[in-house]
């Protein structure tokens, strides 16, 4: 899985999707397109500890399912709430 922000190494920690933000990403901002895709497609964002209710809200305001995790957890689908 590809994960904007994580940089081309392997070795490099992640950082946060928000533009110009470099520091290190602690949650997963899981997302989908509704009108483009179902449940079972997730797109995750990475964000940091200051941008996540930014990104989150973001998302929800464009009524597209939104569901933030700590960056370890992955999520399998996305439903609105």
């Amino acid at each position: 899985m590809f994960l904007p922000g994580a940089g081309g190494d392997a070795g490099s920690a992640p950082t946060c999707s928000r533009a110009g933000c470099s520091r290190a990403a602690t949650f997963n901002v899981n997302w989908r397109n509704p009108r483009i895709h179902g449940p079972e497609r997730v797109k995750v964002w990475l964000a940091c500890d200051e941008h996540r209710d930014y990104l989150h809200d973001y998302l929800h305001a464009r009524d597209f399912p939104v569901r933030v995790t700590p960056l370890a957890e992955s999520v399998d689908r996305v439903e609105p709430s």
